[in-house]
């Protein structure tokens, strides 16, 4: 592993430790030229994954694209950033687990808007009304009446 301080190419392993459930390992590392101290993180590579958008076009799916959309829904709202990234893991696992190449983004969004009722419902909202793209206030309204009625069956 090359040094981000030096860019000497070789470096020790000092410590291990599993991250994430397991998910991942974090090591510390030290270079063996100047002796600065640095961490990585290895993970499983996964096969890439397309994101089939509404108008038919395919992207690579990315997962900042995912969590910055989701932190937008929660901006102001008391939920830890440790739970927006944790809510996009568990979406994630859920795409990963079906072994399938492609995936539609209504798909991934339903999947968000379930995680998100579950954490905050004016994020669940938000991230509706932009996902469902509501025409007007008909629409929102809508929504939140069933959100509503949801709440009053708990």
């Amino acid at each position: 592993m090359k040094c981000p301080f030096c860019n000497f190419a070789d470096s020790k392993v000092v410590d291990s430790r599993p991250t994430d459930e397991g998910s991942s390992i974090r090591r510390r590392r030290e270079c063996l030229s100047c002796g600065k101290r640095f961490t990585t993180y290895e993970t499983v590579e996964r096969l890439p994954l397309m994101l089939v958008k509404r108008d038919g076009t395919r992207e690579p799916y990315d997962r900042q694209k995912l969590l910055s959309g989701v932190m937008k829904a929660c901006e102001k709202r008391p939920v830890p950033q440790a739970r927006l990234e944790q809510l996009v893991d568990e979406v994630e696992q859920k795409l990963f687990g079906t072994l399938e190449y492609e995936v539609s983004s209504k798909a991934i969004g339903e999947m968000v808007m379930e995680q998100l009722k579950n954490v905050d419902e004016v994020a669940y909202v938000r991230f509706a009304s932009v996902y469902r793209q509501f025409k007007d206030i008909n629409t929102f309204m809508e929504e939140l009446n069933t959100l509503i009625r949801e709440n009053e069956k708990k």
